[in-house]
């Protein structure tokens, strides 16, 4: 199994966040809920979608992959919700 995350990452019109990624080649949508971005980072007064995900980018896109790897990705995409977090 080889995943690319190829970016970049764009805001859409629910205010979760989209980030493309190629798995064996093939397209791949990773998407991050809004409420797991402000999940990450109760302490925040931050409230931009991009910005928090690119404050935890290595984390969130570690989090994708293992789901991934774990077969959660159905049609074409992987969606990354609050109960995915593993908060430290």
């Amino acid at each position: 199994m080889n995943i690319e995350f190829i970016g970049p990452a764009t805001l859409l019109s629910n205010g979760d966040v989209s980030y493309p990624a190629l798995l064996d080649g093939q397209p791949l949508q990773c998407s991050f809920s809004y409420e797991a971005l402000q999940d990450l980072d109760v302490n925040s007064v931050e409230d931009d979608a991009l910005k928090l995900f690119k404050n935890h980018q290595l984390k969130l896109l570690s989090i994708a992959e293992q789901k991934i790897r774990n077969g959660y990705a159905v049609n074409g995409a992987v969606h990354l919700f609050s109960h995915d977090l593993v908060l430290d």
